[in-house]
């Protein structure tokens, strides 16, 4: 079944990021104050990025996933900057590729989160 991660921009300027199987329907129910909790006290809601998945499942592990970014991060992804979000990542940008480079080479193992 298929799945859709989306993000909206509330009225008060923050992104309210979700997942679900019918977009239209879902984003019909956040105008009109049956969503979300959040979403319900933000009202208008914009919906500014959206991904499409062949399983509703992913949809919902990359929602998880955004959710954790920090606002830059969900920014460059909502203008097609992909290629910026390495360098916004909160692991890359606290450890700095040289940081990981000397963690490779001395044996040890790192997994990027973000």
């Amino acid at each position: 079944m298929r799945g859709y991660m989306y993000i909206l921009l509330c009225s008060n300027g923050l992104y309210y990021t979700g997942s679900t199987k019918d977009l239209d329907r879902r984003l019909a129910q956040h105008q009109n104050g049956e969503g979300a909790n959040f979403t319900r006290k933000h009202l208008p809601v914009e919906l500014v990025y959206y991904e499409e998945f062949n399983r509703i499942d992913d949809a919902f592990y990359r929602e998880k996933q955004v959710q954790g970014w920090s606002r830059k991060k969900k920014e460059a992804l909502i203008n097609g900057e992909q290629n910026k979000l390495p360098d916004l990542s909160r692991n890359y940008s606290q450890f700095g590729p040289s940081t990981l480079r000397q963690a490779q080479c001395s044996g040890s193992q790192r997994e990027e989160v973000d």
